[in-house]
């Protein structure tokens, strides 16, 4: 859309960049939303101010031209990242607090269709809504839809008992929490585990478009089969996680999909069609899907409620930083080696998050069903 408005390429590249900072960042103002927090200021108000935000950052959109007014659309877009990104901190920490550990499976898988759902509406589908009716309807659909959603928090959904008054008992929590193994482990196993799938994510499209794959088929691929692939594997594998040990579980769920990566790698290396590859991917996002959810329900597990917001953001930054460096390094080694070597060298760095998965320095709530 900017670019039809006639911004320079350098400018949005430093607004994209720009935007991505609060989701890598969001784990720095996190202790804030565990901190302040109390008998009446919650995590559905947090939330909730979030929401509001969100659509008040959006809303002058409508009425200013991208090209006149790029300043402004920068800052606005910024500032909605950071709303965004709290009131993820918020969601997140909320969920750990009223879910018990036997639904939060279930509950990763849903949240995962939700997303899929919601990028699927607003990323192919806002192209379509804006190519008949223009920018400033989808501006307004984006709007109403967060500032909908706020019926849902606000009325179905109850804030969980505070456990105690974090203000006060914040700093010694914290240090009780750095203390222990299982939160180490558990950065250790996010910054690693994720290394064969991210680094697949990234070089699909790439790579689809170097065995000749049409654009118009990639563009397709991955609005349609890749979203469908990933919601059944977040469903499935969510509440498969459920119904065992968890640490188990998200063992088989690694190695399962780090297998699939593996697939990918051999059939591109022994020269695959774009077909075949194409079918190969689906089998890698239904993995993706599964592992997800699973592990997401894992890192759940692993957080003191307490510090729910501050201990769960930690360990989704380190999901992030995996991706960083997943991509940097999966890219490096397609430039040296080629798709199939790079992809299957990193296939087998995510197994390496095996070492972290040590039941005996974990909670009993990712052990015990």
């Amino acid at each position: 859309m900017l670019r039809d408005e006639g911004v320079a390429i350098e400018r949005i590249t430093a607004l994209t960049a720009a935007l991505v900072l609060p989701w890598t960042l969001k784990f720095l103002w996190a202790p804030l939303v565990d901190a302040w927090r109390g008998p009446r200021w919650g995590f559905r108000h947090w939330a909730a101010s979030a929401q509001v935000g969100m659509g008040l950052c959006l809303l002058p959109l409508v009425f200013i031209s991208p090209s006149a007014g790029f300043g402004i659309w920068f800052f606005l877009l910024l500032a909605h990242a950071v709303c965004a990104a709290t009131q993820d901190v918020a969601i997140d920490a909320l969920a750990i607090s009223a879910v018990p550990p036997a639904e939060r499976g279930g509950l990763n898988a849903a949240m995962q269709v939700g997303m899929l759902t919601g990028r699927s509406l607003f990323g192919g589908g806002a192209i379509i809504l804006a190519s008949q009716d223009g920018w400033p309807v989808v501006f307004g659909a984006l709007v109403t839809a967060v500032w909908l959603s706020l019926l849902v928090l606000l009325t179905r959904i109850k804030e969980p008992p505070l456990v105690e008054r974090a203000t006060r008992h914040f700093g010694p929590t914290l240090r009780q929490v750095l203390a222990r193994r299982s939160t180490w482990l558990g950065i250790g196993f996010a910054l690693l585990a994720g290394a064969g799938f991210e680094a697949a994510g990234a070089l699909a499209g790439p790579m689809l478009i170097d065995l000749k794959v049409p654009a118009t088929t990639t563009g397709w691929f991955f609005s349609l089969p890749v979203v469908a692939a990933m919601a059944i594997g977040g469903i499935v594998g969510g509440p498969w996680s459920d119904r065992g040990k968890r640490v188990r579980r998200v063992r088989v769920a690694l190695i399962a999909l780090s297998l699939t990566v593996a697939g990918l790698a051999l059939a591109v290396s022994w020269g695959a069609s774009g077909s075949v590859a194409m079918g190969c991917l689906v089998l890698v996002y239904l993995g993706i899907g599964w592992f997800t959810a699973s592990s997401y329900a894992l890192f759940m597990d692993l957080t003191d409620v307490r510090l729910g917001a501050t201990q769960f953001s930690t360990f989704m930054a380190a999901t992030n930083a995996c991706e960083a460096w997943a991509v940097w390094v999966g890219g490096r080694g397609v430039a040296n080696f080629g798709y199939g070597p790079a992809l299957l060298g990193m296939a087998a760095l995510g197994l390496l998050g095996l070492i972290f998965l040590r039941s005996s320095a974990l909670p009993d709530a990712a052990l015990k069903r």
